[in-house]
């Protein structure tokens, strides 16, 4: 199902870069920081580094990773937030602090006023998955037999208001699914439920399941981006059933930078972010990191963000996601 290559894990070590392509007076003129508010190894973590260090190498100045994490991403996404806005402190962003945490609980930024984008770099595809011997074969035959059972079917997730949540509600408010949820503490523990039969299906990351898929333990009937995936190549797209033609849900990652960044700077980071994608080898180190390797300039960015806030409000209210506290 889900294609293997032989590819090179991403750097986790990222050396000054040589200096040839620095010209006087332009940025970057020394080292730039990139807050990851997650810990090393996280796919926000990994996707950043395998950028970073090719911006180091087109930039003439290393990009330096600084892991800050905590919060659910919110602590280093506030460091970043609150740093001078000269382009030497970046964020690595992501869509749980950005888009999902403001929607369902207090953060110490204002993502409308407090962030400059900068580009998408991959997305984390999400995954429909069920046990081996669950009766329904295709996401159609999943969907009609949770709909003659209303309150019967139940799904997990990484935890109340996580992404994974919010995905899955947003696909069980157009799918016109009345499921029960069940909350764990990670997607580890989530999938490990249904895989053992104590909770019927998940909505989770292709980097989660896809090992469980592949030995057998779990089964996938869908995948959550509209266009599908070159990772998981035989899983349908959701958005082909009924209902869920607008169904286009991923976890971002990109590079950010607090609000008021200089034009030259922006323009200058976007145009290199952009040069980083079109290598193969980039877009190969982010596929062996289960992350798809899709680009939005700075521009698209913004957009993107503003849609996917629009539509994963419109799941949280129909939902009634919160968090206490």
């Amino acid at each position: 199902m889900f294609q293997r290559r032989g590819l090179l894990a991403a750097p986790f070590l990222l050396g000054a870069a040589p200096a040839a392509l620095a010209q006087s007076g332009a940025f970057p003129q020394r080292p730039v920081r990139v807050v990851i508010p997650w810990p090393p190894g996280q796919a926000t973590d990994l996707a950043a580094r395998i950028v970073m260090q090719r911006l180091s190498e087109t930039m003439g100045q290393a990009f330096v990773a600084e892991n800050r994490a905590g919060a659910g991403g919110m602590i280093g996404t506030d460091v970043a937030a609150k740093s001078p806005p000269d382009g030497y402190t970046l964020l690595a962003g992501s869509t749980g602090p950005i888009v999902t945490s403001p929607l369902v609980q207090r953060t110490p930024y204002d993502t409308t006023r407090d962030f400059t984008y900068l580009g998408i770099t991959g997305l984390s595809s999400y995954l429909l998955v069920v046990e081996p011997n669950f009766p329904a074969r295709t996401a159609a035959e999943f969907v009609a037999l949770v709909r003659a059972n209303p309150g019967k079917y139940t799904f997990s997730s990484s935890g109340t208001g996580a992404t994974a949540h919010v995905i899955a509600a947003w696909f069980n408010a157009l799918a016109g699914l009345d499921v029960v949820h069940v909350p764990f503490a990670g997607s580890g523990p989530a999938l490990t439920a249904v895989a053992g039969g104590h909770v019927n299906f998940s909505v989770e990351t292709l980097a989660g399941t896809g090992p469980l898929i592949r030995n057998g333990q779990l089964r996938a009937l869908g995948i959550s981006l509209k266009d599908g995936s070159v990772l998981a190549p035989d899983v349908p797209p959701l958005a082909r059933l009924p209902g869920c033609e607008n169904f286009d849900a991923g976890a971002w990652i990109g590079l950010m930078g607090p609000a008021g960044l200089p034009r030259p700077v922006i323009e200058r980071i976007d145009t290199e972010i952009g040069n980083a994608m079109r290598q193969q080898e980039v877009r190969d180190r982010m596929a062996a990191a289960g992350l798809e390797p899709q680009h939005h300039s700075a521009a698209a960015m913004d957009q993107y963000v503003l849609r996917q806030q629009a539509a994963f409000r419109d799941a949280i209210q129909r939902a009634n996601i919160r968090i206490e506290g």
